[in-house]
């Protein structure tokens, strides 16, 4: 069992993204991490409903690019681009084209970019 477990306020974010062990992976190392906020008297649900809401992606795009190699023959490869959180400027990423890459992988990313983007002080979304 997941130690997300423990936090009753992501239960819906586990059973909507089971499929994405990665994603899930790095949001429950995020809120170990910050757990002693949740524990705040003051202001433990607020910060509880601030994290739940930064792990939905504010946008994803998912698309296809097809390409035909020098023998002629068509492939088609599937890229994906998530948007998280705005709230610290635009965001910043990238684009990621390869066999392995899913959206649960992207996510990932692009969840611990907000952080990261957050404590260096770059004045951008992740």
């Amino acid at each position: 069992m997941s130690s997300l477990a423990k936090f009753d306020f992501l239960a819906d974010l586990q059973s909507k993204y089971s499929h994405q062990p990665i994603f899930l992976q790095a949001v429950e190392e995020m809120a170990l991490s910050v757990e002693p906020l949740f524990e705040d008297p003051e202001n433990g649900e607020f910060y509880k409903r601030a994290f739940a809401y930064m792990t939905e992606p504010e946008r994803m795009i998912s698309f296809h690019v097809p390409w035909m190699d020098d023998a002629g023959v068509l492939h088609v490869n599937r890229g994906w681009r998530v948007e998280f959180s705005s709230a610290l400027g635009p965001y910043k990423g990238g684009l990621r084209f390869h066999p392995t890459v899913n959206d649960g992988i992207l996510k990932f990313l692009g969840f611990e970019q907000i952080f990261k983007n957050a404590l260096t002080g770059l004045p951008m979304g992740g």
